[in-house]
């Protein structure tokens, strides 16, 4: 009898080993194929400009892949989706990986928080309270990013520096007359209307995909 209850114990760890096993492949591969069309989201084809925005303000939702990954499997998967998808895009870019950098840390900012909050009590109120305070996260640290490395990289290109950038903003603003106004008064609002559309978007499929995500029967 002793002999058979250790059978049937080893035998369940192995089952628990194998599920664990299972569910670790499964969110290494669902977190590559999330990555992965979060980098065809960040792709320029599909940024979307506003006539009544200066031009390099564009709105793309290449965040969403990371905020259901981060839903699924926690923070860290949020982080490496973003990462993945920022590496992927350097050789697309012009600015050295230093927009890359940027969007990484400001999609960082979205993701962690919204996931940390929902692992608390996964339900709907706190996804959406996550999200809200991922949002705000998102629109607050867009301007010391902005501010200290995405701007004063760009201003290398202008003859006037971050003057020129400014009257683009001016041109459009007539209120503006500094950086750091133009980006509290327009990439602030800018940043938390886009991380409000992600998360609008985020509500209508992650049910639908969560149960494949999680090798679950819907």
């Amino acid at each position: 009898m002793l002999r058979a209850f250790f059978i049937c114990l080893k035998e369940r760890n192995m089952n628990t080993q194998a599920k664990k096993s299972l569910m670790s492949t499964r969110m290494i591969t669902a977190t590559g194929m999330l990555a992965a069309v979060s980098f065809i989201l960040y792709l320029p084809q599909l940024e979307i400009s506003f006539t009544f925005l200066p031009s390099f303000l564009k709105l793309d939702f290449s965040d969403l892949p990371a905020l259901i990954g981060a839903f699924a499997y926690g923070p860290f998967a949020g982080i490496v989706i973003c990462l993945i998808k920022n590496l992927l895009h350097i050789p697309l870019g012009t600015s050295n990986g230093v927009g890359e950098i940027c969007n990484f840390i400001i999609g960082v900012a979205l993701v962690v928080p919204a996931s940390l909050i929902y692992r608390r009590n996964k339900n709907r109120k706190t996804a959406l309270i996550g999200s809200l305070i991922g949002t705000l996260a998102m629109g607050i640290i867009s301007v010391p990013v902005n501010y200290f490395i995405t701007y004063p990289f760009y201003a290398t290109f202008f003859p006037h520096g971050i003057t020129d950038i400014v009257a683009v903003y001016t041109l459009l603003f007539p209120n503006i007359t500094d950086l750091f106004s133009a980006l509290v008064l327009v990439n602030l609002p800018f940043t938390v209307v886009k991380g409000l559309l992600v998360t609008a978007l985020c509500f209508v499929i992650y049910k639908r995909l969560s149960s494949i995500l999680k090798g679950k029967k819907a």
